[in-house]
């Protein structure tokens, strides 16, 4: 079998969709995946792991990171800056494993524009009307922030078209085989074929090819 690079499948969508559901099943269901590990300004809460949960930096390495273009993505939230790691994510690529990135829209589109193979999917609920329950059901948001985050949605779906697939998140199972099919079709793609590997012959087996 041929060794070939990973893949780096980039997932968004509104909140309440349930896309860090999926992420976290994902995970669970493919040993090959890695979820991302983000570079991060802010100190390290209980139980958080340098390495495993992020990578906690100052503010200082944070900016060389930025100048020396290490970053696929970064933000500044609340004071704090994120970031995902080149470095990091391109080492496991490489290795052949599948990399996995839960992302808001901005993120996503940075991503895209430094990293063009990557594949990016918006998951959404299969209604308005849907994603609304959810949040309410969810109880950790007021109404006003309800309200905002509905409001948002419909700028965050002229962007859809920039992405390459559209999971409708209506039973949870479903929308987890839909990603996993992406993963499998993305990696049968010819474009990610390398017929110069392939024609190869390995050891001392007699070539008939010449």
């Amino acid at each position: 079998m041929m060794d070939r690079e990973g893949l780096l499948l980039v997932l968004s969508g509104p909140s309440g969709a349930g896309k860090g559901t999926i992420c976290q099943q994902l995970i669970k269901k493919e040993s090959s995946i890695s979820l991302s590990v983000s570079v991060t300004t802010r100190s390290p809460r209980l139980g958080e792991e340098h390495g495993k949960n992020y990578f906690f930096i100052n503010e200082e390495q944070f900016k060389q990171m930025i100048e020396g273009d290490q970053l696929l993505e970064w933000a500044q939230v609340y004071g704090n800056f994120y970031g995902t790691p080149r470095d990091w994510v391109e080492k496991k690529l490489q290795a052949g494993e599948d990399v996995l990135l839960e992302i808001d829209i901005q993120g996503a589109l940075q991503i895209k524009e430094k990293f063009p193979q990557c594949i990016l999917v918006f998951v959404i609920p299969p209604s308005i009307n849907e994603l609304q329950a959810r949040l309410i059901k969810r109880g950790t948001d007021c109404n006003d922030v309800i309200k905002k985050r509905l409001q948002c949605v419909e700028g965050e779906l002229q962007k859809v078209p920039q992405y390459d697939y559209i999971v409708v998140n209506d039973c949870l199972d479903t929308a987890i085989d839909q990603v996993r099919s992406i993963i499998v079709a993305e990696k049968c793609r010819s474009k990610r074929f390398d017929i110069q590997k392939y024609l190869q012959v390995e050891g001392q087996h007699e070539s008939y090819l010449t």
